[in-house]
C-alpha cells in the first residue's frame, strides 16, 4: 500500500474520533446513553475508527506503536458484534479517556 493510501485511513480515523467527541460533548453519561441519535452516531464512528485501522499496514502500526492498534480494532469488533449489548460504562470511558489520547497520537502522525 502506498504511503498516500494509508495516510487517508489515518485522516479518516482522526475525523471519526473528532466526531465521537462532538457527538458526545455537553452530555453526562446518563444523558448520552438516552440520546438515541448521538449514541448511535458515536458508536458508528467508533466502529469506523477500528475499520480504518484494519487498513493500516503492519509495518506502519509497528512504527507508530503509541496507538494501541489491536485495542482499536478489537473495540470495533466488540461494537459491531455487540448485539447482546454494549457496556455503557466501558463505552463512556473510551469516549472520555481513550479518544482524546487517540486524537493526539493521530495528529502527531498526520501533522508531522
Amino acid at each position: 500500500m502506498s504511503e498516500r493510501a494509508w495516510r487517508f485511513y489515518l485522516n479518516d480515523m482522526l475525523g471519526f474520533a473528532e466526531n465521537v467527541l462532538t457527538y458526545s460533548e455537553d452530555f453526562t453519561q446518563e444523558e448520552f446513553i438516552t440520546t438515541g441519535l448521538n449514541y448511535d452516531a458515536t458508536v458508528r464512528n467508533l466502529e469506523l475508527i477500528g475499520e480504518a485501522a484494519t487498513h493500516i499496514p503492519t509495518e506502519i502500526r509497528e512504527t507508530y506503536n503509541a496507538i494501541p492498534w489491536r485495542q482499536v480494532i478489537a473495540t470495533r469488533n466488540r461494537l459491531i458484534h455487540g448485539y447482546l449489548g454494549i457496556d455503557n460504562d466501558t463505552l463512556w470511558n473510551i469516549i472520555q479517556k481513550d479518544i482524546p489520547i487517540l486524537i493526539t497520537a493521530l495528529e502527531k502522525i498526520t501533522h508531522g
